[in-house]
């Protein structure tokens, strides 16, 4: 009798983690899911969350169930190799994040180094990609290409403005800014103020003196919104009127929330709305029918999911390595936010941004509305 229960206990025991281990294909969500960037960690984790759903109501990858594990960095770069630490630990194969480059850069090596591969949905900074690492991937775009698009902007319309170039220090913000500065001189405008400021910040009164001294016309700001709309805020109270400018860091209607009337006009770099990609309208009525808006990076970080289920059935594998060397030689992918493919570096090839400008839309609330 006693021999009889230890056997079935023991069966049990087999049968239940042959069951995990075959049933479960464990995959990192990892961004800021609280903190002053909780909006971005959630565009990561709802997107990924929906993605992991669809994916398996329709049989998962290769016979495994995605398994959604979360990550929560706060846009630390320390905490980010926590939770990599943790991933590691966990069992985790694929991580979709992180959301700040600063957290991305060195959280990837952790993850190369226990072959985990990485997608970002939102890391722009090109040494992300850059540093020949196997498992390295975004789903966005480049600081660089972005940094191009938005000095040209700057030349082309503000050519004899008296420009302030302004960042938080963070790599994805100096990154953005010093790229953009670049392309700007490059096309014979200099700018008059170049300063960083600390991220957290909330009093930008000496800042705001000094661009008012210079007589600063358009603010360009490498980082993200939770700065930018006080700044903006701030520049309205003190009487500084200027155009601001940013990029994809101040991607999130938060951002009206902060700065006010201040908001409008305010230019920003991004892709093309993947809300208005037809391949997307079923899925963004499906998150709205759910109360959520899938703006910024939510789709993003479904597309991620999405190249990773779509390389791992075409390679008949869920190992990473084999996924990787996957999605780097095949293509294009087929995902909400449209077709790509990726070069050996793990970026997509195709160029992706576009000018929006902040206003109210027609249900009188400020947003961004793609340039025509």
């Amino acid at each position: 009798m006693k021999k009889s229960l230890l056997s079935a206990v023991a069966l049990t025991a087999m049968v239940a983690f042959s069951g995990t281990a075959w049933a479960d294909l464990l995959v990192g969500v990892a961004g800021p899911l609280t903190g002053p960037n909780a909006a971005f960690g959630a565009q990561l984790q709802k997107g990924a969350e929906q993605a992991a759903a669809d994916i398996n109501a329709a049989g998962g990858i290769n016979g495994e169930q995605i398994k959604i594990v979360l990550g929560d960095d706060v846009s630390d770069p320390k905490q980010g190799v926590s939770v990599a630490n943790k991933f590691v630990a966990d069992g985790v194969k694929f991580v979709i994040g992180h959301f700040n480059s600063g957290v991305s850069i060195p959280a990837s090596e952790v993850y190369a180094e226990n072959g985990i591969l990485q997608i970002t949905p939102a890391s722009t900074n090109p040494t992300f990609t850059e540093r020949g690492l196997w498992n390295t991937f975004r789903t966005c775009g480049r600081d660089d290409q972005q940094g191009a698009v938005a000095g040209a902007y700057i030349a082309a319309n503000f050519k004899d403005a008296k420009v302030a170039v302004v960042h938080d220090k963070t790599p994805y913000g100096q990154g953005l800014a010093d790229l953009t500065k670049a392309a700007m001189n490059e096309a014979g405008v200099k700018e008059v103020v170049y300063e960083g400021v600390t991220t957290g910040d909330k009093d930008f009164s000496a800042l705001i003196a000094k661009m008012k001294e210079a007589g600063v016309s358009v603010v360009y700001w490498g980082g993200l919104h939770t700065e930018a709309g006080l700044i903006m805020r701030q520049m309205a109270d003190q009487g500084l009127k200027a155009t601001f400018m940013s990029g994809d860091g101040i991607v999130s209607n938060e951002l009206a929330s902060i700065a006010g009337d201040a908001v409008n006009g305010t230019l920003m770099t991004f892709a093309p709305d993947p809300r208005k990609n037809p391949a997307a309208k079923e899925l963004v009525e499906k998150f709205r029918a759910a109360g959520f808006e899938p703006e910024a990076y939510t789709l993003y970080s479904y597309a991620a999911l999405q190249v990773i289920a779509e390389a791992a059935k075409t390679t008949g594998s869920n190992d990473p390595q084999a996924v990787a060397e996957n999605i780097k030689g095949k293509g294009p992918f087929h995902t909400v936010i449209g077709e790509f493919g990726y070069d050996e570096k793990g970026d997509i090839t195709r160029p992706d941004y576009v000018m929006y400008t902040w206003k109210k839309g027609d249900d009188g609330k400020y947003s961004y509305f793609q340039n025509e």
